[in-house]
């Protein structure tokens, strides 16, 4: 089955965010890292940080707005996800942050893209 367009939205949100990421010196380490109970769309490294990056892309204002969709309930499975990724690699000694990248795709226009770096903190009691 051919991917449905939120899909093939977030794809191209996720390619976008990666690229605009790259060109400030961030070194993308994985897209995609999965878990039971989370996904994080991109982890990269910045200056020796471990970077999980949630990456939100919307084509219109119609749910709001993008870093408006990275609810507490979300930033509780990106924290798993993270801390489960940082086990796995052995990795718990290293300084990590979670940031949002949100993509707007307008019609005909370039794309806008924002960086919140440092955007919420490691969820707790999960």
């Amino acid at each position: 089955m051919p991917p449905g367009r939120n899909q093939t939205t977030g794809c191209r949100g996720e390619q976008l965010a990666a690229a605009f990421l790259q060109r400030r010196g961030y070194r993308l380490l994985e897209r995609n890292f999965r878990v039971r109970g989370g996904e994080i769309d991109l982890i990269a490294e910045e200056r020796g940080v471990i970077v999980f990056v949630e990456v939100k892309t919307r084509t219109s204002q119609r749910y709001g707005e993008p870093a408006a969709a990275v609810t507490r309930r979300k930033q509780e499975r990106l924290s798993r996800a993270a801390l489960a990724f940082l086990v796995r690699r052995g990795l718990t000694d290293r300084p990590a942050r979670f940031d949002v990248v949100t993509v707007r795709l307008a019609g005909g226009r370039p794309p806008v893209i924002e960086l919140f770096t440092n955007a919420f903190e490691l969820c707790h009691g999960f």
